[in-house]
Parts: structure tokens; C-alpha cells; sequence
């Protein structure tokens, strides 16, 4: 579905990415796993069109998306849920929502998919009348994954969804992130919570300094001493 070959990418004259290579094949869920400052977010921002690469190649079910805007991304079927949500603070539950619906290949599908979105988050129906900055962190990231359905991709990425939550709440989130798979959309992960999102993966990336220093089956990695160590405390 994704392939991602050689890209070097970064800020301006500052390379964060150097020939990073991966893949995502339909209906797995994949996570890119590593520290602060590693690059993982500047991954995600390069595949999602915010950033151009300088060099390499990325090919959505086949088309070649390296410099496409960001809107022209999510047309293709591609939606980012960001890191640190970043809802529309002053706009109800229901209207932040109703923003990830203006795809237009989801518009047609927008009741049905309305109610399966609140259907997987019934704390998010009780709330659709409140204003976003009033929902706790765990609430709040909810909304922004249903937003993030909304617009029926058939990419769901997620950028650190743990960050700031509560561990009781993180486990809830990693349950939907397990429902959103198991109902037919890919998805992939980055995430410093490397226990957690290895649980709910198929297969992993380990990204350090921006490069792809290792990859392969969830059990592999988590099995792996340098994984472990590094990562996992143990």
C-alpha cells in the first residue's frame, strides 16, 4: 500500500531523514518505534505532504505522492491524526468531528460513518455539545481520532497517541487503535510507548539519528536485546 524508498527530508538545510526505506502493506498495522529527536514525526509530516522530500521516492497504492500538498494526501485516502490533537479548542465535540468529513470521497458517507464513530466512542456521543477544550486529555483524543475516521481513509496514521494521557487511558486508546485494524483500516503508528504499540502491531521500525536501524515482525523486535535495553528498560 505504502512504500517508502531511499528519502532524505528535513527542515531547510537541516536533513533529519537520511535514505529512510519502509513499508506498509494493506491491513497492517506497522508503528515506527524510537526516542525524542529521532525522527519520527518529521516521518510522518514528510509522508502526509507537510514536508517535501529532497530526495527518495513514496508511492501510495502506486501513485507517487512525494510532493503533493497535504490536502491532495488526504484525498488519496491518507489522514494523520497529529500529535498533541490539536482540536479546535472553541468549537464543540461534534463540530471538530464534522472537519475530518469534507474528503470527497467520505461526504456520501457521512451519517453512516457519524454513527460507527460514535458508536466506538459512546463517551464522545455523551459530549458532542461541549466545547473540545473542556474534554480531558484521554477525551480529547478520542475526538481527534474520530475526527481522523471521518474522513474514511484508508491510511489512518497516528502520532504519538500516548503523549500526556494517562496510563489507564493509553491502554483505551490502544484498544480502539486495535478495533479501527481489526474493521479493515491500515494503520500506521509512531510512538515513543514502544511496549505498548508492539502489543497492537504486525511489524516495527526502529528509527535513530533518521535512519532505519532496524526492522521486522512486532515479536522480533520485542524480543531483540538492543530493543529491549534501549527501549523497553530491560
Amino acid at each position: 500500500m505504502l512504500q517508502v524508498n531511499n528519502v532524505t527530508s528535513g527542515y531547510g538545510s537541516t536533513m533529519i531523514l537520511h535514505d529512510v526505506s519502509l513499508e506498509v502493506k494493506q491491513g497492517e498495522v506497522v508503528t515506527i518505534v524510537g526516542g525524542n529527536g529521532a525522527g519520527k514525526t518529521t516521518t510522518l509530516r514528510t509522508l502526509s505532504g507537510l514536508i517535501n522530500p529532497v530526495q527518495g521516492k513514496i508511492t501510495f497504492q502506486g501513485e507517487e505522492i512525494a510532493g503533493l500538498c497535504a490536502h491532495e494526501v488526504v484525498d488519496l485516502g491518507i489522514t494523520l491524526i497529529p500529535e498533541a490533537r490539536q482540536l479546535f479548542p472553541e468549537m464543540t465535540v461534534l463540530e471538530n468531528i464534522q472537519m475530518g468529513g469534507y474528503r470527497a470521497a467520505a461526504k456520501p458517507m457521512y451519517k453512516q460513518r457519524l454513527e460507527e464513530v460514535l458508536t466506538l466512542f459512546p463517551r464522545v456521543k455523551e459530549r458532542l455539545s461541549q466545547r473540545a477544550e473542556s474534554l480531558s486529555g484521554g477525551e480529547q483524543q478520542m475526538v481527534a481520532i474520530a475526527r481522523g475516521m471521518m474522513a474514511c481513509p484508508q491510511l489512518l496514521i497516528f502520532d504519538e497517541p500516548s503523549l500526556g494521557l494517562a496510563p489507564i487511558v493509553v491502554s483505551q486508546v490502544f484498544d480502539i487503535v486495535q478495533k479501527i485494524a481489526e474493521s479493515g483500516t491500515t494503520v500506521l503508528i509512531v510512538e515513543q510507548n514502544v511496549h505498548q504499540t508492539l502489543k497492537v502491531a504486525d511489524r516495527a521500525y526502529v528509527i535513530e539519528n533518521g535512519k532505519i536501524v532496524m526492522g521486522g515482525s512486532a515479536d522480533e523486535l520485542m524480543g531483540d536485546d538492543h530493543v529491549r535495553k534501549a527501549y523497553l528498560g530491560i
